[in-house]
């Protein structure tokens, strides 16, 4: 059974079919692609069965594939349980499939630019690689290229949390705040996906671990090599003297050759090279990756500046965690937060307030965001982007930066982050022109 029926669900029909492997589709809202994929497969596609027939169904097969982001609470998952079907992830299904090696990164945040850093440096060296997982290509979908040496796989906790068997050969975990509750059935689920991707570690397998998240390191793995990298406790990736350092002292490059160094830009470096070098990467290649790379976009992004105040597109910033390290990055700043929480305490927003000079409220959840900072930093709603980037500019002095970085998810009044930012983007360009 394949639950879910989004760009993955798809994926792995097809690469089921293709194997000869039966399979049927279970999704509760579909989309007409989804409908389409099904046709053109030849399966049949169940569309919000209830209890009963999803345990009729249920009854049939010997696995269930759950589709990312299929809230744990979904009936299904008990009914497997209850029945003695295994759970089986996309990625369990690419590693029986393909032998290739892969390196893996999951965090709360900035696993997609660390992913993005870790391809860039093995190409730069030599080693054929393409990035997967909770991109636009499934890991089913790229192992069909035969072309690759190895994959770097970005792993969401959705992606790892049904994992049974997949094996990387390095694996960074980055960062653990709380994020994605509206999908796991508590923290300590969220945490528990996360650390499947160090579960079945073993030998020569790399565990790449943050020594400043104090999670991480609980989980870090006794029976595999463990390679550590931080900013502000000991590390075998570290900083010093204003460089970033090897595990054995040599020197990586000077902070300053980075295109941008705020505090998450060395960290995710840091964590990119000890990934990249399992892989294969050299020293050359880590090094002109991390020089050249430009940074993903709406991840703390320059869209403006006038009148002495600079404007950033941190539209990717989805929980507290992430805007909590946005805004560390500025002295001072007018923060445009909200949209739709996803089951998170906003409160840690507060302690924030000593960087804030103003906050403007959004979204769906403008109202608990209003109550964070009511009577601890001037806060006011918007009902609009373009209102926010008004009201921003209006609040903001000179020597300001004015971030979106939401805290939330988009999907109150767009589509994706991508679409928010974009908007924001188009907003800040008419309020500066005018």
């Amino acid at each position: 059974m394949v639950l879910g029926l989004g760009v993955t669900g798809q994926a792995v029909a097809r690469a089921l079919v293709a194997r000869g492997i039966g399979a049927v589709l279970v999704d509760d809202r579909p989309s007409d692609a989804a409908h389409r994929a099904a046709e053109e497969l030849g399966l049949d596609l169940v569309e919000a069965p209830d209890e009963t027939e999803l345990a009729r169904l249920m009854a049939g097969v010997g696995a269930l594939v759950p589709s990312p982001g299929i809230p744990e609470r979904h009936p299904a998952f008990a009914l497997a349980s209850a029945r003695g079907v295994p759970l089986v992830g996309e990625l369990d299904l690419a590693a029986a499939w393909d032998l290739r090696p892969c390196l893996a990164i999951t965090g709360t945040n900035g696993k997609t630019t660390v992913t993005a850093l870790v391809t860039a440096m093995l190409n730069a060296s030599g080693v054929h690689a393409i990035d997967a997982g909770n991109t636009e290509v499934p890991l089913v979908a790229a192992i069909e290229d035969p072309n690759p040496d190895v994959f770097v796989v970005e792993a969401s906790s959705f992606r790892l949390a049904p994992l049974r068997h997949f094996r990387p050969k390095a694996a960074a975990w980055l960062n653990f705040a709380p994020d994605h509750l509206d999908v796991h059935r508590d923290l300590a689920a969220y945490e528990a996906a996360k650390a499947n991707l160090w579960a079945r570690a073993e030998g020569d397998d790399l565990a790449v671990a943050n020594a400043d998240d104090p999670v991480v390191m609980r989980h870090a793995p006794t029976s595999a090599r463990v390679e550590t990298f931080g900013l502000d406790h000991a590390a075998d990736w570290r900083v010093e003297g204003g460089r970033l350092v090897l595990p054995d002292g040599g020197s990586l490059l000077e902070i300053t050759d980075l295109p941008r160094a705020l505090p998450h830009d060395v960290a995710n470096a840091l964590a990119a090279t000890a990934t990249a070098r399992a892989g294969g990467a050299s020293l050359d290649g880590a090094r002109h990756a991390l020089t050249t790379f430009s940074g993903l976009p709406h991840r703390v992004t320059p869209v403006g500046e006038a009148d002495g105040v600079s404007w950033y597109d941190d539209s990717k910033a989805t929980a507290p965690h992430a805007t909590a390290a946005a805004v560390s990055s500025f002295d001072s700043v007018v923060l445009i937060a909200g949209g739709r929480n996803k089951g998170l305490d906003l409160a840690p927003l507060a302690d924030l307030a000593p960087r804030l000079r103003a906050v403007v409220a959004i979204g769906d959840a403008a109202p608990e965001v209003v109550a964070v900072f009511d009577g601890v930093v001037p806060v006011s709603t918007a009902g609009s982007m373009t209102d926010a980037v008004t009201a921003a500019r209006t609040a903001a002095r000179r020597g300001d930066a004015v971030l979106l970085s939401p805290g939330c998810a988009s999907f109150d009044w767009y589509g994706s982050y991508a679409e928010r930012g974009d908007d924001f983007a188009r907003a800040v360009r008419a309020e500066l022109a005018s």
